[in-house]
């Protein structure tokens, strides 16, 4: 469409603008580049991930014959920004499993509203034949829309704004092309030409004279004739601060923070860490959630209960030491384990790190309770045990309050151990320092000790262990 400047402006010629193409690459690369991860429910609250199913290998693996997932996501996506609207023919199987996701260019269909309020498709393919498509076969993604059917096109709404940009681009272009000198001047003649035709002829003349090969050669005028220049540079015209203007003004029409396409004349290290963050909050995370609901409600099977993420992990990642921390206080607490912190970092798994740690000044309210009146009932043991008028320093005051210490890691051990349902290595190692006994002592122990189910009689098997000199 021609805007009011002059420029007709389309999706093509607005990537013209390197603001416009950079913005548009941001978000067609970071959208492609984004792990798309299928999931499926499971009662407990969590989820587990699909890796086996037909829309994992569909949407993740090969969506067509002619494009890998990258080049597929980044097309409908540079569609969408640009356009408002992507639009891919679906291919299935007898199962009706797809198998193919062709996409078609937006500037090739046209919506048909039938007359008892449902819709089809027109689509001109290249060789210029149509076919018509029920909204069936058809994947049509939306940008912001009007009316439900149709997104609305950024570069169309926007087409004054995309339209003085590209003015002033081409006005820079020609000034430049002519040597930074304003293009027009008149041309002061003290006297008077023939007649009209006379007059035509001179303007010719010079400027065939002037442009072309002849451009730059020296100007010589006739008859006391004086050429005079434009006055009006390109610093009155604030051709500059409208260039500058005009890359922040395409940024927030894509809501692309400036620093992202070079823009960095109000870039600090602050506020560039912030609007990166914005930029995956309220930029991508927007983009993703569209997809992500496009794909569960127009390319799902009634019976598949899976959901679709795109996953962000890779964008919030931060600087090494900010993952450090992060990953130390997920271990301390006992909500990520060693391993899981291992595969986030693109490292394999260990054995042994599967467990998560509890720091031992904190346990569940239950567990506390239990441990504090175990600790009541061995100190209430002891004391009975213990003669009235024992000397608090006698052998027989500090074997009972021994065996307190000992009553209570017993059962912590039988605790662990029970869980992990072996005496292993590490297990025998602590049992080896919480009793101070080597570790070959404990492992005679551990080799008449059957699989450990009855953690009392672990319990017992251990106080034994404990207290044996």
């Amino acid at each position: 469409m021609r805007s009011v400047s002059g420029m007709r402006v389309s999706a093509d010629s607005a990537m013209r603008l390197a603001a416009v193409y950079a913005c548009v690459r941001i978000l067609s690369e970071t959208m492609a580049s984004l792990p798309l991860v299928v999931y499926r429910a499971r009662a407990d609250g969590g989820k587990d991930r699909v890796t086996d199913h037909w829309l994992y290998r569909l949407l993740g693996k090969k969506p067509n014959r002619y494009q890998n997932p990258f080049e597929w996501r980044e097309m409908l996506q540079g569609h969408l920004a640009l356009r408002g609207n992507a639009f891919c023919q679906i291919l299935a199987n007898g199962r009706g499993e797809i198998t193919e996701l062709i996409p078609i260019h937006p500037d090739r269909v046209r919506m048909e509203l039938l007359t008892e309020g449902d819709y089809r498709y027109r689509i001109q393919n290249q060789a210029g034949h149509e076919m018509i498509l029920p909204r069936g076969e058809v994947w049509h993604l939306r940008g912001l829309s009007s009316d439900g059917l149709l997104g609305l096109s950024p570069i169309e709404l926007s087409r004054e704004s995309l339209g003085m940009a590209l003015a002033a681009q081409d006005y820079g272009a020609r000034f430049f092309n002519n040597d930074a000198k304003p293009t027009g001047g008149w041309i002061e003649f003290p006297g008077n030409f023939k007649d009209a035709e006379a007059k035509k002829v001179f303007r010719e003349s010079y400027q065939q004279a002037q442009s072309g090969a002849n451009r730059g050669k020296v100007l010589v005028l006739e008859n006391g004739m004086k050429f005079h220049e434009v006055g009006v540079t390109n610093k009155d015209a604030q051709f500059l601060e409208l260039r500058k203007f005009q890359i922040t003004d395409i940024a927030r029409l894509f809501r692309v923070p400036p620093h992202m396409i070079a823009d960095l004349d109000r870039a600090t290290f602050s506020n560039i860490e912030q609007q990166s963050l914005e930029f995956v909050m309220h930029t991508m995370t927007p983009w993703a959630e569209r997809w992500e609901a496009s794909i569960e409600a127009d390319l799902m099977l009634d019976g598949d209960e899976l959901e679709i993420e795109f996953d962000f992990a890779n964008l919030m990642r931060g600087d090494a030491a900010s993952r450090s921390a992060y990953y130390q206080s997920g271990i301390q607490n006992g909500w990520l384990t060693r391993n899981e912190a291992r595969i986030a970092e693109n490292l394999n798994p260990i054995s042994g790190l599967d467990q998560p740690l509890r720091p031992l000044n904190m346990v569940e309210e239950d567990a506390a309770e239990a441990l504090e009146s175990q600790s009541v009932e061995v100190g209430e043991e002891a004391d009975a045990q213990a003669a009235p008028d024992a000397d608090p320093g006698s052998d027989q005051a500090i074997r009972q309050r021994l065996r307190g210490l000992v009553h209570v890691n017993a059962q912590r051990l039988a605790r662990r151990i029970n869980r992990t349902g072996v005496i292993g290595s590490k297990e025998v190692n602590l049992i080896s320092e919480t009793f101070g006994l080597t570790p070959s002592r404990v492992e005679q122990w551990a080799a008449h000790i059957e699989t450990p189910t009855d953690e009392h009689a672990l319990a017992q098997a251990l106080i034994e262990l404990g207290m044996h000199e």
